[in-house]
């Protein structure tokens, strides 16, 4: 399990660098006064929408996913799923950032949300057990 969870680590840190990254180079995050609330207005509501989908869609995914793992598996079976099911929660939240990050630069902060977010997900043994519903 240790050795898994340390490749899964892994494999989340470096979606959550190089999110950091292109945020920090193409985001041009050097200058601080980038980060404000931009001005919402009904043009650019849809901008808004992008977090928002991201996070309700990445979880459903997610849940839908784990929840068609067998039941009968060991954990070092059901590991290879839920890394699966994690990754593609992990792409659909990066590329929303990303989206955010090339389409609409005046909303980076809702961008910066996702890789907040993003990072919470950091795996634990906890966490993969909690989710695969493991726990005593």
């Amino acid at each position: 399990m240790q050795e898994q969870l340390k490749i899964f680590k892994i494999i989340h840190i470096a979606l959550v660098a190089g999110l950091i990254l292109a945020y920090f180079f193409l985001g041009n995050l050097s200058d601080i006064t980038q980060i404000k609330l931009p001005k919402v207005d009904s043009d650019n509501t849809v901008y808004l929408a992008i977090p928002v989908a991201a996070f309700i869609v990445s979880n459903f995914l997610f849940k839908m996913l784990v929840s068609k793992i067998d039941s009968n598996l060991s954990l070092k079976e059901k590991l290879v799923p839920y890394q699966s099911a994690s990754v593609v929660r992990y792409a659909i939240i990066e590329g929303s950032a990303f989206l955010i990050l090339i389409i609409a630069p005046d909303f980076i902060i809702f961008g910066m949300l996702l890789i907040v977010y993003l990072i919470l997900l950091m795996p634990t043994e906890y966490r993969i057990k909690r989710d695969l519903k493991l726990l005593d």
